[in-house]
Formats: C-alpha cells, structure tokens, sequence
C-alpha cells in the first residue's frame, strides 16, 4: 500500500500547505491529499483557503501528484467550472493529478443560501455533475440542459492530453455503488473492508484510497490535546458531518466528544508501533493508497518522523 500525506486545508494556511507539500517530497511521501473546503469545521481550526489557489503554488514546489479530497462540484461551484480548475491544475502537475468527488457537507455548500438536498438528489446532482466534467474536458464545445446543469457553448481549452482520472468519496452502500459506476477509484476514510470490498467488486477492482488523521507530539497526552481541540469533529456519529450546517453548529455538537474519546480513537505520540498500527488496519482493508494527515502544530516533525521512523518500517 502507497503512503500518501493529507494536506488539511482547514487547519493550515496557504503558505504551511505549500510548505508540508515540499517536505512531503523530501520525506518520501508517494501523493498528496487535499482537502476543499469554504468552511473549516471549527473556528478553533481557523483557515479555509482557495485549493485550487493552493494546488497550483504546490505544482512549482514539488512533484508529487495530487488528488483533492474532496470537491463537491455540485452547488456551490457549478461542474462547468470545476472542470475548468481542475484542467488547469492537471495541466501545472504534469497530468499527476486526480479529481477527488463527493456529495459535499452543507458548512460548505448552503453558503449561496440554497436549501440542502436529500442524500438521494446529491447522488444524483454528482452523477450529472461527473457526466458534465468529463464531457468538458474532450475539449469539444458542449451545449447541454440537463436535469441540474446547463451550459451553452462551453469549452476547455487547458486539459492534459489524458484527462484527470475521478475518485468517488462514498460512506454508505448508494453511494459506494455510485462510485463503482462512475468514477475511476474511490475515496473513503474508514477502515471499512465491507465498503472497499464491496466497491471493488462492484468496479472490477478499480483503486481505493483512504485517509486518516494522528496527532504528532513529544507524549501522546500533548498530541490528543490537539486533536480534541482541532478535531472534535471527528468524533460526530452519523450524518451529523453532512447536515450541521455552520462551524458554530459543529462547536455546539461536539461540546458532547469527550476527550476519553479522542484518546480512544487517535492515535498520538511517536510510538512507531502505534502508527504502524493504524496504517495495516488501512492495508487490511483493502485499500491501495492511504494519506495521513496531521492534527497540531508539529506538521514538519511530523512529516521527518515519518520519513525517517515509519515509511521505512513499511518497506
């Protein structure tokens, strides 16, 4: 299984993103993760930059490819240009970058004042969205009216020769089958083997990735500190991730993660053993790709200790 990093666009700014990218690199890492977001989840995370702003400073610091994760090109930016951004993007990395979809969350995607659609219209909302994308990037002119997008002689002028591959984010059944129908792997952040397996069966065996987060620090007590401080979000059962609808309603819901939790669920420290740990439940999976993210300020430690300490350990 390749080891990726995930560059949390919520908690770090611009210029800490571009810089994780960089070290990445140097320590080894095989991809990058990014997340997209207009929101962070909390006001205690405290940033929320333009990822298609970042991604392309990324592309003039290293090398390594590059998979959003994810964008909803569903309601608060219509595909047509999520197309075009992601064309663009493809074409500064060389084409070493992967359109990462999903259904979004509202923090993110009710900004525009719109209502929230049910789960079922968002699935349907992304498959027309997916459909409109790739047709854009043949580099033809499309004119099309749609049951949710229209456009009318539009064209992509700045697409790789081989169009960016989609990977389909999907946390239940309708939309792992989704995924499986449309998209060319798929994302997902639990190590769920019955979901995975399920989605490869489905696709024929297209790729999994998979994402996850841990909270580098000297002792594991000052690394679940950050995390229960960032990330208490994590913590959130249920579709409450998709629905809540402003970071001031994830405050208010995670008031009720304990920090008996977050010790229980993330892992810490610098335990080499732990952190391996995490990455073989991931492996055993069944996933091909996984990124691991940083909760707290010791990103660049972070980052050498894996180099230096896990990524070894791996191969």
């Amino acid at each position: 299984m390749r080891i990726g990093y995930f560059l949390s666009t919520e908690e770090y700014s611009p210029a800490e993103l571009v810089a994780q990218a960089a070290a990445a690199e140097k320590a080894g890492f095989s991809g990058l993760w990014i997340s997209d977001h207009f929101h962070p989840w909390n006001n205690e995370q405290g940033n929320s930059p333009l990822v298609w702003s970042v991604i392309g400073a990324i592309s003039q610091v290293c090398e390594l490819p590059v998979t959003t994760a994810v964008t909803c090109p569903t309601t608060r930016i219509h595909p047509a240009i999520i197309a075009q951004a992601a064309g663009t993007c493809a074409e500064l990395l060389g084409g070493r970058f992967t359109l990462g979809v999903g259904t979004g969350e509202a923090l993110n995607e009710t900004i525009l004042g719109g209502a929230w659609p049910s789960l079922d219209v968002r699935l349907e909302m992304l498959e027309e969205a997916v459909g409109l994308i790739r047709e854009l990037w043949t580099g033809e002119v499309v004119t099309t009216r749609g049951t949710h997008y229209s456009v009318d002689h539009a064209r992509i002028y700045n697409v790789p020769d081989t169009p960016p591959e989609i990977f389909v984010s999907g946390f239940g059944p309708k939309a792992v089958d989704l995924a499986a129908r449309i998209g060319d792997g798929y994302i997902g952040t639990a190590p769920d083997s019955e979901l995975v397996a399920g989605f490869k069966e489905a696709s024929g065996g297209k790729p999994a990735q998979a994402g996850a987060k841990v909270a580098f620090a000297s002792t594991e007590e000052e690394g679940w500190e950050h995390a229960h401080r960032l990330w208490p979000n994590a913590g959130l059962p249920g579709e409450l991730a998709q629905i809540l609808p402003t970071p001031e309603h994830f405050e208010q819901a995670t008031a009720l993660v304990t920090m008996d939790s977050t010790r229980d669920s993330v892992v810490a420290g610098t335990d080499v053993g732990k952190h391996l740990s995490q990455i073989q439940q991931y492996a055993e999976a069944g996933y091909d790709e996984l990124y691991v993210a940083n909760m707290g300020p010791h990103y660049l430690e972070m980052i050498e200790f894996y180099g230096r300490d896990v990524l070894p350990a791996l191969t």
